[in-house]
């Protein structure tokens, strides 16, 4: 699991290295620029290539002076080196490999304050202009650079962070950040790169180790942390001999109605190919045909008109409910009645989540360690109005502990929030699995995992891990430009045994 960290805990840990290492800063600035120039060179082979490397004259720009170096003395000599000589302030490690660059007999161009840009047509920028510790939106010359090198049609390779990008906080939608086409970042992911407001600045990111020390990162105790498949190997448990279908636990799936039976199919195929023993799905009787010629594993408990359904509430070791089961005044009594009689973690979503944010009342009836899993809009419904993913990522900290409940808000990176506080961000899915009744699946199989007596954290953690990588398993090597539900539901068999092998 690795730490996510704030600009400031950056700084910390840079600093802790340096201490304890020990290492002089020149000689971790050198680390990192070889990590940079070692993914540079595996991504762009081609030794002729015209490259411009952006140099601001801060420790950012130091690892552009000193990736230009090495880029230089690995043969890539068509080499043009621009400073942004906007200020007469420099970091000594940017002077020293400023001297180093100079020795060796390369030019230098230095950009000016309030003068034109010469032209570039270079195939490749790189952009080591201004690095993590930006706290407020570019102005003035540099503002003017990003919005010149986002003009020129090149490829931007980022050092570490994309410049006027912001690595943690609340960004400005109308700041202007430079365009990358790919981020090479230092020791792990930013924290923005995971949410949506990172997606008009960065196509794609990719983590060079620069040896901070991990111990003393784990010693931040960052709230936010981003899940490695190591740790949902360790997690996922293999069946064991002399088990029986009593051994992985029994589900409810409260869900469809006439015209949505296809929402409640889903979720509980998703279930029964999660692995719970036993699955029984509360759907309306008009569904009951389909249910039995979709999947006859599926046992029924049968809702008929406005009579409540008769719920034996022991057998069940865990509810999942919400999915096409609608608005009206039949599911906000359904809902109330699991929420009232039952007294176990619930998985809530889809209308059930909506039934709850036009009920607050029923918050109170909500179990300790139960789940919800809203998309943005239901999320918004249930919380409130968010102007930023930042808030929203405060937001589902906050709710998570106020509630002692779990969230996992669905999105590319989707976020796990837990009652002590802490932020999962998961790296599995693709935009492949972008289609009605994803959501569906995704319900199914952490109701299925919970029912198998995974705690709720572990139920949340690999149910969302394993739907994106069954996911991202059918698309690869693109072998499907859209990848339908019912075929992660029906591949999850095959992603768990790998992980479990």
């Amino acid at each position: 699991m690795l730490s996510l960290l704030t600009a400031n805990q950056i700084r910390e840990a840079d600093t802790f290295t340096i201490t304890n290492e020990p290492i002089a800063p020149i000689d971790l600035m050198e680390r990192a620029s070889a990590a940079f120039a070692d993914r540079f060179m595996l991504h762009f082979p081609d030794k002729n290539q015209a490259i411009s490397v952006y140099c601001g004259t801060g420790n950012n720009g130091g690892d552009g002076l000193a990736i230009a170096r090495m880029l230089y003395e690995h043969k890539y000599t068509n080499l043009h080196i621009k400073i942004a000589r906007f200020s007469e302030k420099a970091s000594n490690d940017f002077n020293i490999n400023l001297g180093r660059l100079e020795r060796m007999g390369l030019s230098l161009t230095e950009l000016k304050p309030d003068t034109d840009f010469p032209a570039d047509t270079s195939a490749i920028i790189i952009d080591a202009l201004l690095g993590s510790g930006l706290n407020k939106p570019l102005s003035g010359d540099y503002k003017k650079l990003a919005e010149f090198i986002n003009s020129v049609n090149s490829t931007v390779i980022a050092v570490d962070v994309p410049t006027g990008f912001f690595t943690d906080g609340e960004m400005d939608a109308a700041a202007t950040v430079v365009k990358a086409d790919l981020v090479i970042t230092f020791q792990q992911p930013k924290i923005n790169f995971l949410l949506p407001e990172s997606a008009p600045y960065i196509k794609c990111w990719e983590v060079a180790a620069i040896g901070i020390d991990e111990s003393f990162v784990l010693s931040l105790n960052s709230p936010y942390r981003f899940i490695e498949e190591d740790d949902i190997k360790k997690m996922l448990k293999p069946r064991q001999p002399f088990s029986n279908k009593g051994t992985y636990g029994h589900a409810l799936i409260v869900a469809g109605q006439a015209k949505t039976m296809g929402a409640a199919l889903l979720c509980s195929s998703a279930c029964v190919y999660a692995g719970a023993g036993l699955t029984t799905a509360c759907v309306p009787e008009s569904g009951l045909t389909a249910l039995n010629s979709y999947m006859p594993e599926i046992m029924a408990i049968i809702r008929k008109g406005d009579e409540p359904p008769v719920i034996e509430w022991g057998q069940f070791n865990t509810i999942g409910i919400g999915p096409g089961l609608g608005k009206d005044k039949n599911a906000k009594a359904l809902l109330t009645d699991v929420l009232t009689n039952y007294d176990e973690p619930v998985v809530i979503d889809a209308d059930a989540l909506n039934l709850l944010a036009a009920n607050p009342n029923l918050w109170n009836k909500v179990s300790a360690g139960s789940i919800i899993t809203p998309h943005m809009k239901e999320f918004d419904r249930l919380f409130g109005k968010h102007a930023n993913w930042w808030q929203r990522l405060q937001s589902c900290r906050e709710k998570a502990k106020q509630h002692h409940i779990y969230i996992v808000l669905k999105n590319d990176y989707t976020l796990i929030a837990t009652p002590e506080g802490k932020v999962y961000f998961n790296p599995t899915g693709n935009p492949a699995m972008a289609t009605g009744g994803m959501g569906d699946v995704l319900t199914g199989i952490i109701t299925s995992l919970l029912a198998q007596k995974y705690t709720p954290e572990e139920a949340c953690l690999a149910g969302v891990y394993i739907h994106g990588k069954a996911g991202d398993e059918l698309a690869q090597p693109k072998r499907m430009n859209v990848v339908l539900p019912e075929q992660v539901a029906e591949y999850l068999p095959i992603v768990m045994a790998k992980l479990m092998a």
